[in-house]
C-alpha cells in the first residue's frame, strides 16, 4: 500500500529548495521555506486549540496565498480542510458550516459581517480567524491570521494517509455534499493526471529524486478559484509536484490580467473552466498579439465547462507549440477522461479518451458497444473518495460496487465512439425527455455555440402537454451582434436531430454562470417557465 500526504510531501520540497518560490499573487512571493513555515505556524495555532483530530477548518476566502496556507496548516495539525463557497448566502453559509461540524473559520474580512451573523447560530465553532482585507480591523471576536502566523511552533503529529481533505460540491440541485478523500488516495489520483509523476507505491526519497535531476517543478496558474476541485486540487497537486503556484489578485475575472499575468510571471500552465474563460482570453490576446508572446506556456488546462473547438483553434493558430489539455473529472470521480489537442492534432469538443478503470454502462448493466447510438452512464474504479460526509443514501447511491470493484457513478452519460473515444453527453440529472427521446442540454449548448453570433447559452427542459417537456433555450450574443430565434433553431437542426432543437430562444444579457464557470440550471428552468408564461 502507498502512504503518500501532502504536508510529509511539501516539508520535503522545502527542505529541497527553500528559497525557490511556492506562491506568487502580485507583488506578492512566499518561497517555499517561507511556505513551510507558515502551514507549521498556523499547524501549532491549531493544535493548541485543543481539538479532536480530523476536526474540520472551513476557508472561506477569495484566491489568496494564506488560502494555500490554511490549507496545508490545517493538515499539518491533523485537522481536515474544507472549502466554502464565497458565493453562498446565509442560508447555504449556515447549512455548510453546521453540516460538516466546522470547528475553526478562516474568513476575509470582507466576509466579516456575513459570519457575525451566523455565530449565534454555530456553537460549535471555537475559533475565528480574521485574514486582513484592505482596511478592514478584525472584530474582537476573531484572532487575526497575522498572530497565527506568529504562532511559537511545537511538534505536532504524525500526517497519516487515512487523513481526510473534504471538498463540498453542489448547490445548484440541493444543498452541497461534502466528498471525503482520503489524502493517499486524492495524492495518487491527482498525480497520475500531473506533470511530474511519482511512482504510486514511491515515498519521499522519489520526491527528492526528481527535484535532483529536474530542480523545481512548473509555475502552474489556476484562474478559476480555489474554492472548487478544479482550482484547489490542480493548485495542491502541483505544489505536491514541487512547482510554484501563481494567483490572481483580482476577486473578478478578467482576461486582461490572466493574459498579463501568464506573460510577467513565466506561468508554464494555466487551469481554466472551459469557454467562460477561454473565449474571453483569446479576445484578449487576439487584440494584442504583440504584447503576449507567452513563450513560457507549456500546456492550457480545462476542466468543468465545454471548450469548444473554434475557441481551441483560434489558441493554437496563436501558440502552435502549446498543449490544450481538456479533463473531464468532478470531485467525486477524479480522471474520468481527457483530450488533448495541439497544431498537429485537434480533438473534437466533447470527446475524451477514457481513463484507467472507466466504463460506460447501459440499463441493462452491460458495457455500451463502441460506434452505437447506445447511450451509457460513466463509472470509475480505482483510487476514489469515501464517500459524502454524512449522507450514506447519496454515498450508497454514487459508489457502488460492481463485479467486486467499488466505482464512482456521479451520474455522467456518454456515448462511445469505434475508436473507444467517449462523447460526453451531460448529467443524467439534466437530461430532458421530449416526446420519448432524450436530449442533453450541453450537446445542444455546445451547438448553438458555434453559431458565429452566440458567445454563451443554457438549454433547460420546461412542461409541455404536447411532449411531456419541450427544449427551451436562453441565449447570450456577442457585443453588437444578434440572431433570430428561427435562425438559431434552424441552426442547431443543421448541427443535431431535429428533435435536439430548441422550441423556444429567448435572448439574455448574460448567462450568469457561477465564478467557477458552471451553469445555474435551476434559475434557468424557473426563469424560463416564467418567460413562456408571459409570452403566451
Amino acid at each position: 500500500m502507498s502512504s503518500w500526504t501532502y504536508v510529509d510531501v511539501w516539508r520535503t520540497v522545502a527542505r529541497k529548495q527553500p528559497s525557490a518560490s511556492a506562491i506568487e499573487c502580485g507583488t506578492t512571493t512566499i518561497s517555499w521555506a517561507e511556505f513551510a513555515d507558515s502551514f507549521e505556524s498556523i499547524g501549532s495555532y491549531l493544535a493548541g486549540l485543543n481539538l479532536p483530530e480530523q476536526s474540520t477548518v472551513a476557508t472561506y476566502l477569495y484566491n489568496c496565498p494564506e488560502y494555500l496556507q490554511t490549507f496545508a496548516g490545517t493538515m499539518a495539525a491533523g485537522c481536515v480542510p474544507i472549502n466554502t463557497n464565497y458565493r453562498y448566502g446565509h442560508d447555504e453559509l449556515l447549512y455548510l458550516f453546521d453540516n460538516a461540524d466546522t470547528r475553526v473559520l478562516v474568513f476575509h474580512g470582507t466576509f466579516t459581517e456575513k459570519v457575525n451573523a451566523l455565530r449565534d447560530s454555530l456553537p460549535n465553532v471555537v475559533a475565528y480567524v480574521h485574514v486582513a482585507d484592505g482596511t478592514d480591523e478584525c472584530p474582537a471576536w476573531a484572532t487575526p491570521f497575522a498572530e497565527v502566523l506568529a504562532t511559537e511552533q511545537v511538534a505536532l503529529r504524525t500526517s497519516s494517509p487515512d487523513d481526510l481533505i473534504m471538498m463540498y460540491t453542489g448547490g445548484t440541485t440541493g444543498m452541497p455534499k461534502g466528498v471525503m478523500w482520503r489524502q493517499d488516495d486524492l495524492f495518487v489520483r491527482l498525480n497520475a493526471g500531473g506533470f511530474r509523476k511519482y511512482p504510486e507505491h514511491g515515498d519521499l526519497s522519489d520526491v527528492e529524486r526528481l527535484i535532483d535531476e529536474a530542480g523545481p517543478g512548473y509555475g502552474l496558474l489556476p484562474a478559476c478559484p480555489l474554492m472548487h476541485g478544479t482550482g484547489l486540487f490542480t493548485a495542491i497537486r502541483q505544489l505536491a509536484e514541487s512547482g510554484r503556484v501563481v494567483l490572481l489578485p483580482s476577486r473578478k475575472f478578467d482576461p486582461q490580467e490572466l493574459a498579463e499575468t501568464i506573460e510577467d510571471f513565466d506561468v508554464n500552465a494555466v487551469v481554466i473552466v472551459g469557454d467562460p474563460f477561454a473565449r474571453p482570453l483569446l479576445l484578449e490576446v487576439r487584440q494584442h498579439p504583440e504584447r503576449y508572446p507567452f513563450r513560457s506556456l507549456v500546456a492550457i488546462v480545462s476542466s468543468g465547462a465545454m471548450w469548444s473547438q473554434e475557441i481551441k483553434e483560434g489558441l493554437l493558430a496563436l501558440y502552435p507549440s502549446v498543449l490544450l489539455v481538456d479533463t473531464f473529472s468532478s470531485s467525486e470521480a477524479l480522471g474520468m477522461g481527457s483530450s488533448v489537442s495541439s497544431s498537429r492534432k485537434m480533438s473534437q469538443t466533447a470527446s475524451f479518451k477514457l481513463g484507467e478503470m472507466v466504463r460506460v454502462v447501459g440499463d441493462d448493466g452491460r458495457d455500451v458497444t463502441p460506434g452505437t447510438e447506445e447511450i451509457g452512464r460513466l463509472m470509475i474504479g480505482g483510487r476514489n473518495p469515501m464517500g459524502y460526509y454524512k449522507d450514506q443514501a447519496k454515498s450508497d447511491a454514487t459508489f457502488q460496487t460492481i463485479d467486486g470493484i467499488r466505482y464512482s457513478v456521479p451520474g455522467d452519460m456518454a456515448k462511445v465512439r469505434h475508436d473507444g473515444s467517449i462523447h460526453l453527453l451531460g448529467r443524467g440529472s439534466q437530461c430532458i425527455n421530449t416526446a420519448g427521446e432524450k436530449v442533453f442540454p450541453e450537446e445542444v449548448e455546445e451547438a448553438l455555440k458555434t453559431h458565429s453570433a452566440v458567445a454563451d447559452a443554457c438549454v433547460v427542459g420546461t412542461p409541455s402537454e404536447k411532449y411531456g417537456s419541450q427544449v427551451v433555450a436562453a441565449v447570450e450574443f456577442h457585443s453588437g451582434q444578434t440572431a433570430s430565434e428561427d435562425e438559431l433553431i434552424a441552426h442547431v437542426k443543421s448541427k443535431l436531430a431535429s428533435y435536439k432543437a430548441p422550441r423556444a430562444v429567448r435572448f439574455v444579457e448574460t448567462i450568469g454562470r457561477a465564478v467557477n464557470g458552471k451553469m445555474d440550471y435551476a434559475r434557468h428552468q424557473r426563469e424560463a417557465i416564467e418567460w413562456l408564461d408571459t409570452r403566451g
